[in-house]
């Protein structure tokens, strides 16, 4: 955008953590922002002293964004998540305080589906124990216990934008494949939805999760499901690492119940590179562990940081929340000749009928004006005639309900 904003762009600055992908800087150095890019993540008591002068956070998965760290966040307009998942971030917390939060639910999803799909093959071929062997200069030419995947049936627990893709790409070679999830989802191609988590459990010849992390979902995969899981089958996790017992797992493994495994996340993780990682999985047979890399590709970093930054620079400059995970959606398209204020309040009964009676008084036109609320907040955007908004902003700021007010441009 092109309009003029409330204060000059080139003071808006932008703290960006945990070595975000350059396309999201590009985006912010077209906008004219200041930018500081940190490449680990912050403690939290150093991301809230860098936040008490800070306009817009970029994070990834290692930073917690807590109540505490955002407690003098004064400045503070918006933060974006460069990853899918956004349980690092105490969404309420930064609800309470008209904080929108944003992430990047479609952007590597291509790079975890076809991790799923070689994970698959690997899984059915032994592959990694072979190249284990050759690499220890054993020579094991084997048929037994090596499968090809077509005929075989794939169970998708999370049916949403990855499990989907993971769909197509299984059916494309063959493939069964059964979902389940707990909200109504639409079949792509020939998948067959599961009424229970069980009934797919019993029936898939692999299982791979693509949950998010909730309290529904924490230790959704235990003992007895393991237990329920076909002799011979496998179990990919490439969701969140809270979601299976990774001691049952290493349990159902070490007895054979199981004949492998692929698992990406894990209950606890480094917050950096390091070389003492454990887990009760190392040195079991037919076991694939990765560091956390499903979306880790270089297609996915560059979409992730394009999409994440544009979504905050269209908040900056237009108050957009369409895409927030925490945060009612609002889209208006500008009004020329008008300023656009920006309100955040508390959801009780009455707050649009004294914003609209503040109007009133001070004789302004509204222009256009939306609003959209959830059981907390709501969120109003007005256009008003410029030469009455500074007085209607400095009204509306001093209403008891208010939580955040200013003015667009």
């Amino acid at each position: 955008m092109t309009t003029r904003t409330s204060f000059p762009k080139q003071d808006i600055k932008v703290l960006l953590l945990e070595n975000i992908h350059a396309t999201a800087l590009e985006v912010f150095h077209e906008e004219g922002f200041q930018i500081e890019v940190v490449k680990g993540a912050l403690s939290e008591s150093e991301l809230a002293h860098r936040l008490r002068d800070v306009h817009v956070l970029g994070i990834r998965s290692k930073t917690r964004v807590t109540a505490a760290s955002l407690a003098d966040a004064r400045r503070l307009l918006t933060v974006g998540a460069f990853c899918i998942g956004t349980n690092q971030i105490d969404l309420d917390a930064a609800n309470g305080k008209g904080i929108p939060v944003f992430n990047a639910p479609f952007s590597n999803t291509r790079s975890v589906a076809e991790l799923i799909i070689g994970e698959v093959i690997s899984l059915s071929r032994r592959l990694f124990d072979r190249s284990r062997e050759v690499h220890q200069g054993k020579w094991r030419k084997l048929a037994e216990g090596s499968f090809e995947v077509r005929g075989k049936t794939l169970g998708i627990v999370g049916y949403g934008h990855i499990g989907s893709q993971v769909g197509v790409l299984a059916e494309s070679m063959g493939m069964r494949v059964l979902t389940y999830d707990i909200r109504s989802t639409m079949a792509i191609g020939n998948s067959l939805s599961c009424a229970t988590l069980e009934e797919l459990l019993e029936a898939s010849d692999f299982v791979t999760l693509h949950v998010p992390e909730t309290p529904r979902t924490a230790g959704m995969i235990g003992v007895d499901e393991l237990a329920r899981m076909k002799p011979g089958a496998y179990l990919l996790n490439a969701s969140r690492g809270t979601v299976v017992d990774i001691d049952a797992l290493a349990d159902a493994l070490g007895s054979n119940h199981l004949a492998g495994a692929a698992v990406d996340v894990y209950p606890k993780e480094p917050e950096s590179n390091s070389d003492d990682f454990a887990t009760a999985l190392q040195g079991l047979p037919n076991v694939i562990l990765t560091p956390h890399l499903g979306g880790s590709t270089v297609e996915a970093q560059a979409a992730i940081g394009k999409e994440v930054a544009t979504a905050l620079v269209k908040f900056v400059n237009a108050g957009i929340t369409t895409g927030a995970v925490n945060f009612p959606p609002v889209e208006l398209a500008p009004t020329p000749g008008a300023h656009r204020i920006l309100n955040v309040h508390r959801n009780v009964p009455g707050v649009l009928r004294d914003v609209n009676r503040i109007v009133s008084d001070l004789g302004a036109n509204v222009r256009a004006q939306t609003l959209a609320t959830d059981a907390h907040i709501g969120y109003l955007v007005t256009d008003l005639d410029q030469d009455v908004s500074a007085e209607v902003t400095k009204a509306i700021a001093a209403l008891e309900t208010n939580i955040r007010t200013r003015i667009l441009y």
